[in-house]
């Protein structure tokens, strides 16, 4: 397509150059092959681009180009593009993006990137940065949408999350609580050992396994649901284990009920905030008829990862039926689902994330009021994490070296790795570290092959709801493209209050 002209940069066989600046050049809508070719190849050599670690639809590569004005194009699956989120002029070569190198002799490096620019600690003074200004959305189109999408979620029932076939699971109230362990341990490891394989994917789906250590509980004597054991449920025991005062042993674990466990922790949910509110004692649950929107704002309030549907066809809710156990990812799969072919009638689809309030971000300097994002180094111990894990009410707290550049993320559902061979009986929570716990978790937990699922300030909001619409993935942690400095997160909830407004 494009003819030779005089070559700029990128190889200079034979040229002195008193100065060549590398360059980090960015696709990030995805493709199968991506290249970078332009006026510093004299529109000749295609530059094979890489998928970035963590973010596979995120092409990069960089090159050293001599300071002046530039031209490149990307050829993507076969076909040119260029990037409208970048500068660009219309050309002899058709629409190409551009990029300005200063010529100074202190420059050291700058990346081109739709992304609003952003500058590591490291090296801020070093860096020459043009930036451009963040498209941001109104408030009319902000309210348009949310109408829309809670239209959408009032007007459909739980009763469409029903899977074709599913496998869900309930514990009795007066099982062992190491038993209930170990088994929604054998149920995540089971979920993520599916999704590995390819071959054995459609299994997973049709179980329905959720990769989450949640299960509802049943109480035979009163023949109802009586509540919910999650990985809080586990973080908290540890804890106890861990406490010289504690009255819990590992050896009382092999005959401890979840009964005798639930009644405990309201006294222990005392000592910690100073009352039991953040605990429901009553099992949080809807019906098959409730709406799509009742259940987001359940699973909201109540600061759960999902709520059980079911079902009685008695007055008095005798011989109840649990169907389903619903989560925020199902609920978002129907939204992509009903507005895959109309996005444009939600504007906020189209926004990047860094132009609309979702997540929780890194405080910029100057900024005050602003929650700050929770983050450890590798070498702080187990016992911080679960204690940050708790206090914080958060999630997950992603993991981070000396530069804040994301190494891993901790997870609540993480504490069922401690489940295997009893590694719980063996550790103290102050001396093994977030690193060695997260050995435990390497094969786990991970969604084709990655455990950190990371996306770009410069993400479209539908770009982030598509990812987060994947099986077992509930967070994002939104890095500085290159480096991947952390920069904020973004979970499934997020994306229900900035939609519902709540």
């Amino acid at each position: 397509m494009f003819a030779s002209g005089p070559e700029t940069g990128h190889e200079n066989r034979g040229v002195s150059r008193p100065l060549l600046v590398p360059m980090r050049f960015i696709w990030p809508y995805g493709g199968s092959r991506v290249f970078l070719t332009g006026s510093f190849t004299r529109w000749s050599e295609h530059i094979p681009m890489s998928p970035m670690e963590g973010c596979p639809t995120v092409f990069q590569v960089i090159c050293s180009l001599s300071p002046g004005y530039h031209q490149f194009k990307f050829f993507v699956d076969g076909e040119w593009r260029h990037d409208d989120r970048q500068p660009f002029v219309n050309g002899n070569y058709g629409v190409v993006n551009t990029v300005f190198i200063a010529r100074e002799l202190d420059v050291v490096s700058q990346s081109v990137s739709p992304e609003a620019p952003s500058r590591s600690h490291m090296d801020v003074d070093d860096v020459f940065i043009c930036s451009e200004p963040v498209p941001t959305i109104s408030d009319a189109d902000l309210e348009v949408s949310r109408q829309r999408a809670a239209t959408f979620l009032s007007r459909h029932t739980a009763y469409e999350l029903l899977p074709d076939s599913s496998k869900v699971i309930a514990l009795d109230v007066n099982i062992a609580v190491k038993q209930a362990f170990h088994i929604l341990h054998e149920q995540v490891n089971l979920f993520y050992e599916l999704k590995k394989h390819a071959a054995v994917k459609r299994l997973a789906q049709a179980l329905h396994l959720k990769g989450i250590p949640m299960a509802p509980l049943w109480d035979s004597f009163k023949g109802q649901f009586v509540g919910v054991l999650s990985a809080l449920d586990f973080i908290l025991i540890l804890r106890e284990l861990g406490n010289h005062g504690s009255n819990l042993t590992e050896e009382e674990l092999e005959t401890h009920t979840i009964s005798a466990w639930k009644e405990g922790k309201v006294h222990l949910s005392r000592q910690i905030d100073g009352n039991a509110s953040s605990y429901p004692r009553c099992l949080v649950h809807a019906g098959p008829y409730d709406s799509l929107k009742d259940v987001v704002l359940k699973i909201l309030r109540s600061k759960v990862a999902m709520v059980p549907i079911i079902h009685s066809a008695s007055q008095d809710g005798s011989f109840p039926q649990l169907l389903n156990l619903a989560t925020l990812s199902e609920v978002l799969k129907c939204i992509l689902r009903h507005f895959k072919h109309s996005s444009s009638s939600l504007p906020i689809l189209q926004q990047p994330i860094c132009s609309i309030p979702l997540g929780t971000w890194v405080p910029k300097i100057g900024e005050s009021n602003v929650q700050s994002l929770a983050m450890l180094r590798p070498n702080a111990s187990l016992g911080a994490a679960l204690s940050l894990l708790v206090q914080a009410d958060v999630s997950s707290i992603p993991i981070v070296d000396e530069n804040d550049s994301l190494l891993d993320v901790y997870s609540r559902s993480d504490i069922s790795a401690l489940a295997k061979d009893k590694a719980y009986a063996q550790i103290r929570l102050d001396e093994m570290s977030i690193h060695q716990a997260l050995q435990l978790c390497q094969d786990a937990n991970s969604i084709n092959g990655q455990r950190c699922q990371m996306c770009l300030r410069s993400d479209t909001l539908h770009k982030v709801m598509e990812r987060l619409a994947s099986p077992g993935v509930r967070r994002l942690v939104i890095v500085e493209a290159g480096s991947k400095r952390v920069e904020g997160i973004i979970s499934l909830s997020d994306v229900f209050r900035l939609l519902l407004g709540v």
